[in-house]
């Protein structure tokens, strides 16, 4: 399995940078989430995921780092979270974190929202 990288384009800021190692199950997304077809972007992303853990038999660590998401994006993250619960529900090993800055207000009732719907346990940590 191949890793899927999405670099970030500095005349695209709309779009968020993408990491998921194949040799350590590490995913990291980052920036800025509000591309209006969001979609296209995650549904990508969400397939890389799905092969990884039915496939690799790894632990899946998805951190997440983004520090502006519109609905659309917002939606889409929502159903990862679902997705993964359901994986973690199975057996397999999944990992959630959430990098905030603590000077944002409301990234924390957002992420307390996301485990309320989907059920995923996501730990919650500071930028340093």
């Amino acid at each position: 399995m191949k890793s899927l990288v999405i670099n970030a384009e500095v005349d695209s800021p709309y779009y968020p940078e993408v990491n998921f190692d194949a040799d350590t199950g590490i995913c990291d997304i980052s920036g800025e989430s509000y591309m209006e077809e969001a979609y296209k972007f995650y549904l990508p992303l969400i397939n890389w995921m799905k092969e990884f853990v039915l496939n690799e038999k790894k632990t899946l660590v998805f951190n997440v780092k983004l520090i502006y998401f519109n609905t659309s994006s917002s939606r889409l993250i929502l159903d990862i979270f679902d997705m993964l619960k359901k994986f973690r529900d199975d057996g397999h090993k999944i990992k959630v974190n959430w990098f905030y800055d603590p000077d944002d207000p409301d990234v924390k009732d957002e992420v307390e929202d996301f485990e309320i719907e989907s059920g995923m346990d996501i730990e919650m940590i500071k930028f340093s």
